[in-house]
């Protein structure tokens, strides 16, 4: 009997492996079912069975005890740099904190606050964290507040090397827009555009589409990522999925997600941006469109009728005391909804357990939302939305991507059933190794060829640069220590 780590980190072992475990979240006729004491077989990148003991040969048999082998998860909305976000938790509002550029930054000229390295490591690090916390499939995404426009075909060329360096799967597509907002006055927010430049970030994004589709065996596949509905004329959304349409691409499209969106596309257009898109023919089932927690009944009827996957990432809005209103109004409406995790850490698990309790608190009750739901949208769900049925299954001829949870961690007591204990724990830190592709990406915390211990403090002092750019633009330019004071103030 062959252990875990008699496996080489990063690479696909030869044969047929079997892994044994106390419980699988196997597939069968279209859901999935709870196996115990039940075996896994994998060749290859695919898997060959999924039951009791499998009689037929094998290479290997790895017989892993107290765990619960998962289907990997797949993140709709990916968080790919230093998080950003954690600035807006304690700290508004977003006008006064360098969320919106001032004008005067503007008439001074943005400048990228990364280096090329510092963009290229950023995402190196943020791939790991991710297959850390089970997740096999990620849609990345990152702030443009930094940037001098917006993300670069260079810097997704390194991405693509992370991830096939790593062994993740992923869509990418760098982000484009045709303007954005700038403060003109103490609270006071205007949308800016340069329509051509919005156009050639998406003949950009095409181009390097067509090239790295099918990229490292297959795990780089293309999207196409227009940033934020008010940063985007009709004529970039109208060639954006005329694009998708006839690439057959995924478009991710972020809308109905904030106030000050909801305020800017009512200005612009006079409706809410579903309503804006539905009637120039625009919405359609490969649009993925994160967080919805703005969308109004007539928008998520829209979502429903058109085929649009929420990408619902609640831990992030959570924070801010926010939430979708409501899962179970969305799912009972038939909206497919996948799951996103958007902030640091990136932890699909968290992210379900606070699905699952701000779905209840929405709708009222524990009928809000089921452990089955919230764990099938983190799996299912994102699979359906890039219409993959060998992603989100454990199930013969389904892509080996699986993630295995420790479930005798001594947080786990007592113990009820595996799934219910995994997310009421709320961390996806026991997460023992994740096989993405039939190739084991990550075991006990470690990644091929990234120490995580360095990179963490890299990815700190990294980012405390960034933070000391903060005043340059932000309005009125205050010190980047009242911008962001300590939560309790120092002693002296």
């Amino acid at each position: 009997m062959m252990r875990l780590d008699d496996l080489v980190l990063g690479q696909r072992p030869a044969g047929r492996t079997a892994l044994t475990a106390r419980w699988i979240i196997a597939h069968e006729a279209g859901q999935h079912r709870l196996l115990e004491d039940g075996e896994i077989v994998f060749e290859g990148n695919s898997i060959l069975y999924t039951g009791p003991r499998f009689e037929g040969e094998v290479a290997r048999r790895i017989d892993l005890g107290e765990v619960l082998i998962s289907p990997g998860f797949i993140d709709l909305d990916a968080l790919s740099d230093l998080d950003t976000t954690l600035l807006t938790v304690d700290y508004g509002p977003g006008w006064a904190k360098g969320r919106v550029w001032p004008q005067s930054y503007v008439d001074a000229g943005p400048y990228e606050m990364y280096t090329p390295d510092e963009l290229a490591f950023q995402k190196r690090y943020a791939f790991a964290q991710l297959l850390r916390h089970g997740i096999t499939t990620a849609l990345p995404i990152a702030s443009l507040f930094y940037r001098e426009w917006a993300e670069t075909v260079a810097e997704f060329e390194a991405a693509a090397e992370a991830a096939g360096d790593l062994g993740l799967r992923v869509y990418l597509g760098p982000a484009y827009r045709a303007g954005g907002m700038v403060c003109t006055a103490p609270g006071v927010l205007e949308p800016q555009f340069d329509a051509a430049r919005g156009m050639a970030g998406l003949e950009a994004a095409l181009d390097f589409a067509a090239r790295i589709k099918g990229a490292h065996g297959g795990l780089i596949q293309p999207m196409l990522a227009p940033d934020r509905v008010e940063t985007c004329t009709l004529e970039l959304l109208r060639r954006t999925m005329a694009a998708a349409r006839e690439a057959d691409l995924p478009v991710r499209l972020h809308m109905a997600q904030g106030r000050m969106e909801r305020a800017t596309v009512q200005k612009l257009h006079g409706t809410t941006a579903p309503q804006w898109l539905a009637a120039h023919g625009l919405l359609n089932d490969r649009l993925i469109a994160p967080h919805a927690v703005e969308a109004t009944a007539a928008d998520l009827a829209l979502y429903a009728d058109h085929g649009v996957t929420i990408a619902h990432c609640p831990l992030v809005y959570a924070r801010d005391g926010e939430m979708l209103r409501s899962f179970r109004r969305c799912h009972d409406m038939g909206i497919n909804i996948g799951m996103g995790t958007d902030t640091a850490p990136p932890d699909m698990v968290l992210n379900m357990a606070v699905a699952l309790m701000m779905g209840r608190a929405a709708a009222g009750g524990s009928e809000g939302l089921t452990t089955a739901e919230v764990f099938n949208a983190a799996t299912i769900g994102g699979a359906d939305a890039l219409r993959r049925p060998d992603l989100g299954r454990l199930q013969a001829g389904a892509k080996a991507d699986i993630a295995i949870f420790d479930m005798a961690d001594s947080h786990f007591a007592p113990r009820i059933d595996p799934v219910q204990s995994l997310i009421f724990g709320a961390s996806g830190r026991v997460t023992k190794a994740v096989f993405v592709d039939g190739r084991l990406s990550m075991r006990d915390g470690a990644v091929p060829g990234l120490d995580m211990a360095a990179a963490r403090a890299r990815a700190q002092a990294q980012f405390d640069g960034l933070l000391a750019k903060y005043p340059d633009r932000t309005w009125g330019h205050p010190s980047a220590q009242s911008l962001f004071p300590p939560t309790f103030k120092k002693l002296d």
